[in-house]
């Protein structure tokens, strides 16, 4: 018998790996077309301000963390992938 503490913690969810269900990979671009009803321009637009919201935040941190605590480390703002727009778009069968 579980005590009141436990009882607490657990969570009682139910997943697909438990009941032995398939899981569904999801297609973000998708996803995030589908939250803007499938507007391009809105979806497009939210994501820029997402990468620039998180670029203040990224540069905010790096000037509050010492360089001590990260061992040398220097946060990139741009991703160094080498990954296109046109490897994007081939990739996701937009025009």
């Amino acid at each position: 018998m579980a005590s009141s503490a436990e009882a607490q913690l657990c969570l009682n969810v139910t997943t697909p790996e438990a009941t032995g269900e398939p899981v569904r990979e999801i297609d973000l671009v998708d996803a995030v077309l589908a939250y803007h009803h499938g507007d391009h321009r809105a979806a497009i637009a939210e994501l820029m301000a997402d990468a620039d919201f998180l670029r203040d935040q990224l540069f905010t941190a790096s000037r509050l963390i010492s360089h001590g605590i990260t061992r040398g480390w220097k946060p990139k703002y741009e991703r160094a992938s080498g990954l296109k727009v046109k490897e994007l778009v081939g990739r996701h069968g937009l025009p």
